[in-house]
């Protein structure tokens, strides 16, 4: 069809068939909407990989979940850390549809919230309470928290701020339990932990220092909450973790001699629609999400769907050669790339955030434990009283029932 098309034109000119001029004006704008699209887009991954029998823990939202959706088309065994309960009506069905669309039934969910390091442990040490060891073969850390640009930072019941729990110090105390499982796979097993980061981690000027609650405001300010901040106003994951992390593993010597079977990968997709960044850039408030709607067509064009900043998830995760070696890779657009910054690979400085992570969730996990022991006292008290005074309540309504003109009375008398 287009071939007589195209000699008509030629032979009897443009004029002879109808809208040729309206559609030479539009083509080239759609060729080059469709050309930035493509561009914006980013790289798409090339790799693939067996995952029949793999277990893989991963995420439920944005680009987790498109990463999760992949992984178990091919055939994983996925384990889904979800804030929600597996009894969450919302999710039963959600993992239901999940099972239906990708024909795998090896999907399964565990309560993880990354907001509490009480159900971290919980969840962590559950896992690892098993002996022989649970099988392991995929880690990929995606949860995330994004502050409105126009609110304000909240705090988690740890008494931190969300985005730095929530972002990195979450997984830092998850691998940290989680490591020895990772440590007893079989030596021949490909164990991969893949970190998700920001492109803000260039400009983000962090301090240890900052991450603390202040708690000499005024009482009638309350606790203000000291932060980094970035470019995007937000708290970063600090990439000088995921580059100590990989030694941290591979420092243990096996019993069987065989070398580590554990890689760490740092994979920073892009900027995506994820609820995440239309969270900040809405605001957090009605007029911004009206405002995103309608400028909606420039964020599609610039930003990545969740699909598409799964596809260097995706390349980390199924890349033959990331199979070998010692780990610590940062992926990019689908292909190795170095760090923007010098001070992530400081040993000096990675050593220092080793030391502050721990030692902080040490003192918000004490903390909070004697916090809930003080609520399970109160609240067996309250019980307690709770007893007595109905105990008290059924023993008065008895006596009063056996008073001497009472009909029960007179009846047991006779």
């Amino acid at each position: 069809m287009p071939i007589p098309i195209i000699t008509q034109g030629i032979t009897e000119g443009l004029s002879s068939i109808p809208y040729s001029y309206t559609v030479l004006k539009i083509a080239p704008w759609i060729l080059l909407l469709v050309a930035l699209k493509y561009y914006f887009g980013g790289a798409r991954n090339s790799s693939e990989r067996l995952m029949h029998s793999k277990v893989v823990m991963g995420g439920t939202s944005g680009i987790g979940a498109s990463v999760v959706y992949e992984l178990a088309v091919r055939g994983a065994q996925i384990i889904l850390l979800t804030k929600q309960h597996p009894s969450d009506i919302f999710l039963v069905e959600y993992i239901d549809d999940l099972r239906k669309s990708t024909g795998n039934q090896l999907i399964y969910a565990e309560q993880v919230d990354l907001s509490s390091l009480y159900s971290i442990r919980t969840f962590a040490t559950k896992w690892i309470d098993n002996a022989p060891p649970r099988r392991l073969d995929m880690l990929i850390l995606c949860g995330n928290t994004a502050v409105p640009s126009r609110g304000h930072r909240e705090q988690t019941s740890d008494g931190l701020d969300e985005e730095w729990q929530v972002n990195y110090l979450a997984n830092f105390h998850l691998l940290s339990i989680l490591s020895p499982a990772l440590r007893a796979q079989p030596a021949h097993r490909d164990v991969r932990v893949v970190f998700m980061s920001c492109p803000s981690y260039i400009g983000a000027k962090f301090d240890l220092k900052l991450t603390e609650i202040d708690h000499t405001a005024a009482p009638s300010e309350g606790a203000k909450i000291r932060r980094t901040k970035a470019g995007t106003g937000k708290i970063q994951k600090p990439p000088t973790k995921q580059a100590k992390l990989p030694k941290h593993l591979n420092a243990y010597k096996r019993p069987d001699g065989q070398p580590p079977c554990t890689r760490v990968i740092t994979v920073d997709p892009g900027l995506c629609r994820t609820p995440g960044t239309r969270r900040w850039l809405t605001g957090g408030t009605l007029w911004g999400l009206l405002l995103y709607l309608l400028t909606w067509p420039i964020w599609w064009l610039v930003l990545k769907s969740p699909q598409q900043g799964a596809q260097s998830v995706l390349y980390a995760v199924m890349e033959a050669r990331f199979g070998r070696g010692e780990g610590g890779w940062f992926i990019k657009e689908c292909r190795e790339v170095d760090v923007a910054r010098t001070e992530i690979k400081d040993e000096g400085i990675g050593k220092s955030l080793w030391e502050f992570s721990q030692a902080q969730i040490e003192t918000r996990e004490k903390e909070g434990a004697v916090k809930r022991a003080l609520e399970k006292k109160e609240k067996e008290e309250e019980e307690k009283v709770k007893k007595m005074a109905a105990e008290s309540k059924a023993s008065s309504g008895g006596a009063k029932d056996q008073t001497a003109g009472s009909r029960r009375s007179r009846r047991a008398n006779k």
